[in-house]
């Protein structure tokens, strides 16, 4: 008698979400965190605070102690952040399916797996397009380099830390930097990184930029930010005692549930592919100096600064030179970039 072969669901699901991370490209370049924190919270919702930030002053050396020092109110802000998302595919198979058709289970979470990891692409492009953008660098092909050089400089204005920063950029925008001979860029991808999504879509680095390409971004546009600027929220749904045929697996930060069961009324096996799953978007609090009071200043509401918009064409646009942010950071309308690599003086709209 022939000796059954049993496969683990472990040893399946393992190799599904292998397969998973190879369909990511946007989700990667967000900085990942897991639940855990959500579970009990009310609404799903918990109330992060965020440190305090505080000036410092000086009192004058030998003065004649006429006036007293300034005391500053210390604050810590709380954010409200919620978690939700359930991405999952579900499938129904036949005995005759599982039976002539497919030759084991294998074959069928290929495409489970890739239809998850397209809704987890959708929901981070989503939050990462939608973000309060407070600089936009327009008719940026006229001036390919200089463009990218001005969006270092903004994000070295805003205080970005400057290690893991993206480019991420659409097709057009791809096609029009490979032609800049300025740049030179050429793909630095060899058939033994292929198994990748994130590193088949990457070109080679410049400036500062790990530069990617995502054909589900404007095609005409590009977004600079540091992988801090979001945060991919994961986690694996629990395996159902009830199921005797599931388990769980993650793999460099994003985890998936594979559960599977037999329906005997209609002689047909049911699968579902999940994952719990949120995206969001970091604010800060400003610090920046007042040269002519000649003291720190900060900011009373935080801001996304963490990341820029880049197109084509199109005018740029940059904060209000009243307002809070370009005083903190130094970065208005009163000065706005052009393609010439010269600043334009006046409202960024008529740059």
């Amino acid at each position: 008698m022939a000796e059954h072969l049993l496969v683990k669901p472990e040893k399946l699901i393992a190799t599904a979400v292998g397969m998973l991370e190879q369909e990511l490209v946007v989700p990667s370049l967000f900085t990942k965190h897991s639940i855990d924190q959500y579970k009990g919270a009310d609404n799903d919702t918990v109330s992060v605070p965020v440190e305090g930030v505080l000036p410092f002053h000086e009192y004058a050396w030998r003065n004649d102690r006429s006036a007293p020092i300034v005391f500053d109110e210390y604050k810590e802000t709380k954010v409200a952040t919620t978690f939700g998302g359930n991405v999952y595919s579900a499938v129904q198979l036949t005995d005759e399916q599982y039976d002539m058709d497919l030759n084991g289970w294998a074959k069928l979470l290929k495409p489970q797996v890739k239809a998850v990891a397209r809704g987890l692409s959708r929901r981070a492009v989503a939050r990462l397009t939608g973000a309060a953008y407070n600089v936009v660098i327009g008719n940026a092909e006229r001036n390919l380099r200089g463009a990218i050089t001005e969006a270092r400089r903004v994000l070295n204005k805003f205080n970005v830390p400057d290690g893991s920063r993206y480019l991420l950029v659409g097709t057009d925008f791809e096609s029009a930097l490979l032609n800049d001979e300025k740049l030179n860029l050429a793909s630095n991808v060899g058939d033994s990184d292929a198994q990748s999504a994130l590193r088949s879509a990457s070109l080679a680095p410049r400036m500062g930029f790990n530069i990617v390409v995502s054909q589900e971004i404007p095609s005409d546009a590009a977004f600079a930010f540091a992988s801090s600027a979001f945060i991919f929220l994961n986690a694996a749904p629990a395996v159902p005692q009830s199921v005797p045929f599931g388990a769980t697996q993650g793999f460099e930060g994003v985890s998936l549930r594979w559960v599977r069961d037999y329906d005997p009324l209609y002689m047909r096996d049911r699968s579902v592919v999940n994952t719990y799953a949120g995206f969001q978007d970091v604010k800060d609090t400003l610090v920046g100096w007042d040269a002519v009071l000649e003291k720190e200043v900060v900011s009373t509401s935080q801001h996304f600064v963490r990341g820029i918009k880049l197109t084509l064409d199109g005018a740029s646009n940059y904060p209000p030179a009243a307002s809070e942010l370009a005083t903190i950071t130094g970065i208005s309308d009163a000065s706005v970039w052009t393609p010439t690599g010269r600043f334009a003086e006046g409202n960024a709209a008529n740059a």
